[in-house]
């Protein structure tokens, strides 16, 4: 047959083919129906393509098909530009009636199993270089299915379930935990596959991730790739690129448990993605994330510089957007217990912003009030902090220092700090009032039960203070009574004065009952014995 060179066709600007028109035209139904008005035109047409899959490359694959009456070496090397050329040109339903390419690739990729762990990878990153042209997504698709698959029967091969922290530095996938080297090469078979997949670009991880969740792949797992993956190709990327790897790795984290993503982990791509600008979305779930597990952070977790702009020495706004998260995250019960751990560290993180010169009142009340009353059981730190504050910041007005003090919940105020509140010049005198109030409340309500006689109980005011020191194996306790009658007057100067002399008198009957520690530990131990009588203490002051 006489071969000509009749048309020229441009490939995406990349490279110009001369080729026969009869030929290609027999093959593809995009230029026979192109050319099929102009079947008595002699002169030379000329073709341009702009969108061609696969370029230049996949344009002469697909032409030597052509020229070779149909037949070609189909192999996990070029299936995907075959592929994607034959639907681009309509070669599904050929003229000459011999078999189509598009047939003839579809045929193989029904023995995409029988591919080898290196071929898959090829095909699937020829695949992923033609996105996003929609003809090379069902190839992927098989792909992405059939690494899946493969991976599934590594996890599954273990003769018992796998096991594993996010923050641990391995995963075990045997049941010899005794031996190490059992360990490691049990690790080694959960995680041989990282490496191989830092060809695939985010927009594949996000497939590859979302596939491995329906498959139900151990979540700590996917998280530790995930992570594996961001470390490895972060630095060898533009700012753009970075960007989608950090939004993309955040948004499949997201998907998981989040018991199973490393605490740690979500810190250093907190502090990465500060200078990114990543997207709102992936932004409020990374803070989430790590608002959700708040309990487990440390001081220098939440240390975190304010941005640029600011002038807050740290990031005050989102550390309260992390308290936010933790009380209103996906588990609708908090612990006592993690609540108290958040709060000590609170009042940590409050004591270290407090000396911030910049740090406005509005800012330092929230943080103080950011938790419900009950996570704390006792509010000295927390007024330690106040007093720093209030000492770095001298100048506010009382009324925004009683918005402050509002924070405190003076019931939960230990003797000596309220001793120091009385003298504290720094904080307004009604938050002074109410500390002793408080006080002098509890007082009451100690000795109501005590049940001392009435003729002792005529105080208007007792304090009992049971004081244990342990030396060696013995230990001793010590009760004392204070008293005095306490009048709360509107007067500052005079209550003052009379809190100085009341804490006079309270040194004085620490002397005292250092006298009567002996005495008073056989009273105690007589009340006990007399079956609810009650027996009269000695009164120490009136």
């Amino acid at each position: 047959m006489e071969i000509c060179c009749d048309l020229e066709v441009d490939v995406n600007g990349e490279e110009t083919f001369m080729v026969d028109k009869k030929i290609i035209t027999s093959y593809s139904g995009r230029l026979s129906k192109l050319f099929g008005k102009n079947k008595g035109t002699t002169r030379n047409l000329k073709v341009i393509f702009h969108d061609f899959p696969g370029g230049a490359e996949s344009f002469e694959l697909m032409s030597r098909f052509c020229y070779n009456n149909g037949k070609t070496q189909i192999s996990p090397y070029n299936i995907c530009l075959l592929h994607c050329a034959a639907q681009f040109m309509e070669m599904n339903n050929s003229i000459s009636g011999t078999h189509n390419l598009f047939e003839q690739t579809d045929k193989s990729l029904k023995e995409i199993n029988y591919w080898t762990w290196s071929e898959l990878l090829i095909a699937l990153k020829q695949c992923q270089d033609l996105l996003p042209d929609v003809n090379s997504s069902v190839i992927l698709q098989k792909c992405l299915d059939s690494l899946v698959g493969r991976l599934a029967l590594t996890n599954e091969a273990s003769p018992c379930p796998s096991t594993s922290s996010p923050d641990s530095s391995g995963f075990r996938f045997s049941c010899d935990t005794k031996s190490s080297e059992s360990v490691k090469t049990s690790s080694s078979r959960a995680t041989w596959w990282y490496e191989d997949l830092l060809i695939l670009s985010p927009n594949l991880v996000e497939i590859l991730v979302k596939s491995m969740v329906e498959r139900k792949f151990n979540h700590v797992i996917i998280s530790r790739f995930l992570f594996y993956y961001h470390k490895s190709k972060f630095y060898t990327t533009t700012s753009d690129e970075k960007r989608k790897i950090v939004e993309t790795v955040i948004d499949m984290l997201y998907t998981l448990d989040w018991s199973s993503v490393s605490y740690k982990s979500l810190f250093r791509i907190l502090r990465v993605s500060m200078s990114l600008n990543i997207n709102k979305s992936s932004k409020n779930k990374l803070e989430s994330m790590i608002g959700s597990q708040l309990d487990q952070a440390t001081l220098d977790n939440l240390l975190v510089p304010s941005p640029y702009g600011i002038n807050y020495l740290y990031d005050v706004n989102l550390v309260l957007r992390f308290l936010k998260a933790f009380l209103n995250g996906r588990s609708s019960q908090l612990s006592a217990i993690r609540l108290r751990k958040v709060a000590s560290l609170m009042d940590l993180y409050t004591a270290e912003v407090a000396p911030d010169p910049c740090l406005k009142p509005s800012k330092f009340q929230a943080i103080a009030m950011a938790l419900p009353d009950s996570a704390r059981d006792s509010c000295d730190e927390l007024y330690r902090a106040m007093d720093m504050y209030l000492e770095v910041h001298a100048g506010l007005p009382d009324e925004e220092k009683l918005k402050i003090c509002c924070a405190l919940n003076y019931e939960k105020l230990s003797a000596e700090i309220c001793i120091h509140l009385s003298q504290n010049t720094k904080f307004p005198s009604k938050a002074t009032v109410q500390g002793v109030v408080s006080q002098q409340y509890k007082l009451k309500s100690l000795l109501q039960g005590t049940n001392i006689s009435q003729q002792d109980t005529d105080l208007s005011c007792t304090s009992i203070e049971i004081r244990s020191k342990g030396k060696k194996d013995e230990t001793s306790e010590q009760v004392v009574l204070y008293a005095g009658k306490l009048d709360v007057i509107s007067d500052n100067e005079k209550l003052k004065a009379h809190l100085k002399g009341m804490q006079w008198r309270v040194m004085e009957l620490e002397k005292v009952c250092r006298k009567m520690q002996t005495q008073m530990a056989k009273i105690m131990k007589s009340r006990v014995s007399s079956h609810g009588h009650s027996r009269s203490l000695r009164r120490l002051c009136s």
